[in-house]
């Protein structure tokens, strides 16, 4: 079985955890205004009916002892943004099918660091849980047999009973390598062997039947306990932006599936690297008219970049990175201004917005705008 690395992610939700009970007692309870309090657990509340409310249990945020775990051969498997655009997709999968009024969220607790470790190694005599296939000894690029499952994400959907938690839904998303890179010997050049759709989706909805029916088997998973299952397609090591998850399923009881769906997402950073097409022509030139306009009053600007994230090839999300020189207090709040002012004149309207202002000192100001949206939230960050 391959190296495996484990990489802390700043996002607070991400990776496999430790095993956990899965229902929590109390003799007592009640109920503030911003979540539930009990004798074994207690929740966040909310300010956003759109977001999850998490669970405390012991005066402690549940998280997971694996966080960030996946496997690799060098570092340079490594793409954090996959790991936060994996973790983001994957909740928007499960509130279609977990309402956010009804379900409690909280990390994986299923799956054991072990588990994990073992389902992303290679099948073999010692691992025989190893989703990843056999090594068939071949080192050759298309003559290798790749590491098609690079991660795995477990979320899990409590709801309240009383006094108790229970689990009332899990979602799995497998992160499958378009790129597995490799190498032929320790310390040796990296290789990369590119995995086509066609093969990428037959292994990932492969390994989603064997992933449901072994969480079947766990303590807490009723047999009708409604499992997500989620195939991801990591970007590659070098990407400025993250992959995309590209099919669904679900399984509402049982080892069955139901039948897969299709996701129709894109994500793309502007300017485009390589002569790379845009998606959408009109955005790119959106863009690229709010970067000149930019960097026309303040020329000594580091950077300008977006990332763009299409659904149904339309534009529905733009988070744009500005890297500055400079940290006078009056500089930035003039900036600022000017890039709201340019924001709301050239990007396009109505999309969710988030620009970040960064110095080699922290982040300087940030702008924002919410789907829907006219107009834009700044906030100038001080001191005193």
């Amino acid at each position: 079985m391959k190296k495996l690395f484990v990489l802390l992610a700043t996002a607070a939700t991400l990776m496999l955890a430790a095993c956990g009970k899965l229902s929590f007692d109390s003799d007592t309870t009640s109920t503030a205004k911003s979540g539930t309090t009990t004798g074994a657990y207690q929740t966040t509340g909310t300010v956003d009916n759109s977001m999850y409310q998490g669970v405390i249990k012991n005066g402690r945020y549940q998280t997971s002892s694996a966080r960030g775990l996946q496997l690799t051969q060098n570092t340079q498997g490594s793409n954090m943004f996959n790991v936060k655009s994996m973790e983001n997709g994957l909740l928007t999968l499960a509130k279609q099918q977990f309402s956010t009024s009804k379900y409690v969220f909280q990390e994986g607790q299923l799956l054991s660091t072990a588990t994990a470790e073992n389902w992303l190694g290679r099948q073999s005599k010692s691992n025989p849980t190893g989703l990843n296939p056999a090594d068939n000894g071949k080192n050759g690029e298309t003559t290798r047999a790749p590491i098609y499952l690079q991660t795995l994400l477990e979320q899990d959907f409590m709801v309240q009973a009383g006094n108790k938690l229970n689990l009332g839904g899990v979602a799995v998303a497998l992160g499958l390598n378009e790129y597995d890179y490799y190498t032929k010997e320790q310390y040796g050049a990296t290789y990369t062997t590119h995995i086509g759709d066609a093969a990428l989706t037959k292994q990932g909805k492969a390994m989603a039947q064997t992933v449901v029916a072994r969480l079947r088997k766990l303590k807490g998973v009723g047999n009708d306990t409604p499992i997500i299952i989620g195939l991801y397609k990591n970007a590659g090591a070098d990407s400025l932006v993250g992959g995309t998850f590209i099919d669904y399923v679900i399984s509402k009881s049982g080892t069955s599936l139901g039948s897969w769906s299709n996701v129709n997402e894109k994500n793309q950073v502007l300017p485009t690297v390589e002569n790379a097409k845009p998606i959408n022509q009109t955005v790119a030139d959106d863009f690229d008219n709010f970067k000149d306009k930019v960097q026309n009053f303040f020329p000594t600007l580091a950077g300008v970049t977006a990332q763009t994230h299409y659904t149904n090839n339309n534009l529905n999300g733009m988070n744009v990175t500005i890297n500055t020189q400079f940290y006078g207090e009056s500089e930035i709040q003039s900036f600022t201004q000017l890039v709201a002012t340019s924001a709301t004149k050239y990007l396009p309207a109505g999309v969710k917005l988030e620009i970040t202002i960064q110095s080699t000192g922290g982040v300087q100001a940030f702008i924002a705008r919410e789907s829907g949206s006219k107009g834009l939230y700044t906030h100038v960050f001080s001191s005193y």
